[in-house]
């Protein structure tokens, strides 16, 4: 998922209250629920028959994906946005299928109750159904995800279609996919016009009759994505596609303000985690060459 589009950033040091309260009378609700087990798709698609809503996080390192686990986020997605805000790289088009299945395997061991999605990285499965099949299948037996993500509609039906009949659980991703950058010249919005909405709508349609448990809509108006929502039976995930979508996921740097410079118009920081660390950094920094650090209670004899 992209973080490139620009957008105002709320105000320094600025923190933003949750509105909306965890779902007690339901064991079984995916955000609020108390089951201890691990989430399974079959969970997912219990939420769209409810009605519920349900929040998703990316995560790349064990120890930030124990900490979204213990928050109660019910699906971590292992997402080559990695390549952006981990990475180093300049988009998610460099992120390879190693380097996914590492922080994968990570993801996967600091967690106990979320379901882990593990994106299919560019180049891992545009060739075909059995380019994809192998690619996942190795996320699945050697990362120990639950399920992986791919983006395309229609163009990528077919991959969808094998995965899932090899017993691999796929969600999908359509209107902006960050993996056609270059094709793109950017990250525009997409599904403006009506032609452009009608081939998301197929696109979003395909990749459900070829068995997708839910799928991503990124960068897309928030009229079209509620019609996409409406006729769809599994879950549309929203990312830039308004509250109509049954369930919202951000990229955790951006959440978190831990991200760089602008971050995308869609994006609301709940944090401003760049600020708080960097003032850790500078206040050790004070206390060693000051010669307060280590202190006594710090020391060995």
């Amino acid at each position: 998922m992209t973080q490139l589009s620009p957008a105002q950033k709320p105000a320094a040091g600025a923190t933003a209250e949750p509105t909306a309260k965890p779902v007690k009378d339901n064991p079984k609700s995916l955000y609020g629920g108390t089951s201890s087990r691990r989430i399974t798709v079959r969970d997912i698609a219990a939420a769209k028959e409810r009605g519920e809503k349900w929040p998703m996080l990316t995560a790349y390192d064990a120890m930030t994906a124990s900490v979204f686990d213990e928050s109660g986020i019910p699906v971590l997605l292992v997402g080559d946005s990695m390549g952006n805000c981990h990475l180093g790289y300049e988009s998610t088009v460099p992120v390879t299928l190693d380097e996914i299945a590492i922080l994968s395997a990570a993801v996967v061991r600091g967690t106990k109750r979320a379901l882990v999605v593990a994106d299919l990285p560019f180049g891992s499965y545009q060739e075909g159904p059995v380019q994809a099949l192998r690619s996942a299948t190795r996320l699945v037996k050697e990362a120990g995800v639950s399920a992986v993500k791919l983006e395309g509609g229609e163009r990528s039906a077919h991959q969808v279609e094998l995965l899932v009949s090899s017993g691999i659980p796929v969600m999908a991703h359509v209107g902006l996919t960050p993996q056609s950058v270059h094709a793109y010249g950017g990250y525009p919005v997409q599904g403006r016009g009506e032609e452009a909405a009608q081939q998301l709508l197929r696109d979003a349609k395909a990749v459900q009759d070829a068995g997708a448990f839910a799928v991503v809509l990124e960068a897309v108006p928030a009229e079209l994505a509620a019609e996409v929502t409406r006729s769809l039976h599994i879950p549309t995930v929203g990312i830039g596609a308004g509250v109509e979508c049954d369930a919202q996921v951000l990229v955790w740097t951006d959440m978190a303000g831990f991200t760089a410079g602008r971050v995308p118009r869609f994006v609301k920081q709940y944090l401003q985690l760049r600020e708080l660390l960097g003032g850790a950094a500078r206040a050790f920094a004070e206390d060693v060459v000051g010669g307060a650090f280590p202190a006594e209670e710090h020391t060995f004899h």
